[in-house]
């Protein structure tokens, strides 16, 4: 099969800023306490937004410039929609005004949701001139804000990619171990984690991943000019790299401002980092993640 280019990135966040401080007038806790064991200071929230509108905002700056016509598929990563139906993907087909032909619908793979869509776009891409793969997520609705083990985690926030088919580099690689007692969240209740089982599976997984797709491409961990690791934690990423033996300057990080946003860290990394004009065409990229399920996985780009 052929690999994929992404055209062009946007990102969303809300506007209210929850702080460490903050945190602490709500939770038995501290910034103290907070940032050394997360590396996380700060995290959005929505307050006058919802997720809809994170997606939107997001999506309007991924296919600024194009056709509309010309996109033919809407996945967005999420498990956070409101709604059991209808998704996410298919109202931003309405509020964006895409053809009615579009093929649009959400996918919940928790904080691997992206690195999953973006495997999915590329085969929808044997039929469509443009997938617009979104992660999206307001995890703020899905936490008990008395528990001080979740709460300090998670914000909220939207990331997209445009992507289109090329010649360029591609490979990945899915896997899922089915559990539902790491992390969890029920209907009608609230997110739940096992720490510290939560961290002995990332450390585990994030390498496996990063390697499976250097395998399959023939490729060496100098090969790559950035990882792009799920923003869970930072002392995850510190983990990774130095497991791996990698200068920590190939992996970014912006968990410090904005906490773990689930499906949407990684296209806000990507949004950022392009922004900053950070990312080249010819790049060698890997987007990792992992999450509840729990599911994994790595997208090797080439920029």
């Amino acid at each position: 099969m052929q690999g994929i280019k992404i055209v062009n990135t946007g990102y969303c966040v809300p506007d209210s800023v929850l702080t460490n401080d903050d945190l602490s007038q709500m939770v038995d806790t501290s910034d103290e306490w907070i940032y050394p064991r997360t590396g996380i200071k700060k995290r959005h929230i929505c307050k006058e937004e919802d997720i809809f509108d994170l997606a939107y905002n997001a999506a309007l700056e991924a296919i600024k410039g194009i056709n509309k016509e010309d996109i033919g598929a809407v996945i967005v990563a999420t498990m956070s929609n409101p709604y059991n139906t209808p998704s996410i993907a298919c109202m931003m087909q309405k509020r964006l005004g895409l053809s009615t032909d579009v093929f649009a619908f959400d996918l919940n793979g928790a904080c691997s949701g992206f690195v999953y869509a973006l495997s999915v776009a590329r085969y929808l891409l044997t039929e469509k001139r443009y997938v617009l793969v979104i992660g999206a997520e307001q995890l703020s609705s899905l936490l008990d804000w008395k528990d001080r083990s979740t709460c300090i985690l998670f914000g909220d926030g939207a990331g997209a990619c445009l992507v289109e088919a090329s010649d360029k580099l591609y490979i990945d690689y899915q896997g899922a171990e089915g559990n539902d007692e790491v992390l969890y969240g029920l209907k009608k209740d609230y997110l739940h984690m096992e720490g510290k089982e939560v961290f002995k599976f990332a450390t585990r997984v994030l390498p496996m991943c990063i390697e499976k797709v250097l395998d399959q491409a023939s490729l060496k961990l100098d090969d790559i000019d950035y990882f792009i690791v799920h923003q869970a934690n930072e002392r995850i990423i510190r983990h990774v790299y130095k497991k791996l033996k990698v200068a920590p300057e190939k992996f970014y990080m912006n968990v410090v401002e904005y906490g773990n946003t689930s499906a949407a860290s990684i296209p806000l990394v990507l949004g950022e980092m392009n922004e900053k004009g950070l990312l080249k065409r010819g790049m060698k990229i890997i987007c990792v993640g992992f999450g509840a399920g729990l599911t994994y996985g790595a997208n090797l780009i080439e920029w």
